[in-house]
């Protein structure tokens, strides 16, 4: 059974520091299957999964060989016994290390070692096994999205993990992914198809499903994975083929800013050489070579980009590095 409901589930998490949403198998191997080559003979750390029941560490405990890893590690948070993981939650946070080589391990009979604290990723049980990692690729908790980034960098961790789309909009990732040391990985919004729940969780969500064998599933379709691992779709040129000599009814100039506003990322003129304000979802699309960030949201004024005295929504200002002339542009149509 499905239903509509509102699209504010993880708006909802963040207030309530109710983080317990696990990401499907399903939507980490069609996301992972971009990186497998950049996994190869590192070690990997899931920072906020428990290895019994967490599908990260499913993937790539069943894929270690296949993927060539040096060392798996993973660790939990214990805050209470009433979420997902009650029946095997100890008092404190566990973390297991596994380094297999030609001998099957049954993923029941990892021995588990417990911390002494709690197996928050800030603690420095945690911190240590970071340290000792490669690569960072976990769901970690929204509600301390910032937080959990900032340790990466600061720790210069490689890293692909999952967060709410509105996690751009933060301050301390946009500079990040201005500055080219993160970006959007390949999938997004309804190309992550949900996250499973604990049974205390009110079923919120754009849809929610009881899965066949039990599971409650929520897709909010609002979530993006966000890294700064390479991969060859950020590389791709954005297809352009709007003008904007011509048809300058559609982009109206901000009040507070010398810029055009552009509506969908499709509409971007390939002709215009100046600022554009463009919707958030651009990020998914951007290619460096191909555009340039000014800044986000903000008019000279200090205050949200306008036209005529009304806000559209978040919007991005770029710049085309590489404008087609109108000549070009001519020739291309008659040809």
């Amino acid at each position: 059974m499905t239903r509509k409901a509102t699209n504010d589930t993880l708006h909802k998490a963040k207030s309530s520091k109710s983080d317990e949403f696990y990401t499907l198998l399903e939507d980490i191997e069609r996301e992972l299957a971009f990186y497998k080559e950049q996994f190869r003979g590192k070690t990997i750390y899931c920072n906020c999964d428990n290895p019994q029941k967490s599908n990260f560490f499913k993937y790539f405990f069943d894929n270690f060989k296949a993927l060539g890893l040096k060392k798996l590690i993973a660790s939990a948070y214990v805050q209470n016994t009433q979420d997902l993981f009650s029946d095997l939650a100890p008092k404190s946070g566990e973390y297991i290390e596994c380094v297999i080589t030609d001998t099957d391990i049954d993923i029941r009979e990892l021995p588990i070692k417990t911390f002494q604290g709690d197996g928050d990723f800030r603690s420095q049980e945690c911190v240590s096994l970071l340290q000792e990692a490669d690569i960072v690729v976990t769901n970690p908790p929204f509600s301390l999205f910032r937080e959990y980034i900032a340790q990466l960098i600061r720790y210069n961790k490689s890293f692909l993990i999952i967060g709410n789309i509105n996690a751009i909009t933060y301050k301390e990732v946009f500079h990040l992914i201005q500055s080219n040391k993160v970006w959007l990985g390949v999938h997004l919004g309804r190309g992550i198809s949900g996250f499973k729940v604990p049974d205390h969780y009110e079923m919120y969500g754009t849809e929610t499903h009881i899965s066949d064998n039990g599971d409650r599933i929520i897709s909010p379709n609002n979530c993006l994975w966000l890294t700064n691992l390479d991969v060859k779709t950020r590389h791709a040129n954005i297809n352009l083929t709007k003008i904007y000599q011509g048809n300058e009814e559609m982009y109206p100039t901000f009040d507070n800013y010398n810029g055009i506003n552009v509506n969908k990322t499709q509409d971007i003129p390939m002709d215009y050489e100046g600022a554009m304000g463009v919707p958030i979802t651009f990020l998914h699309k951007y290619n460096p070579s191909q555009f340039e960030i000014i800044r986000f949201r903000k008019g000279d004024d200090g205050k949200d980009l306008s036209i005529n005295g009304k806000c559209p929504y978040f919007r991005i200002l770029i710049r085309n590095r590489q404008p087609i002339k109108m000549a070009k542009v001519a020739a291309s149509l008659f040809a």
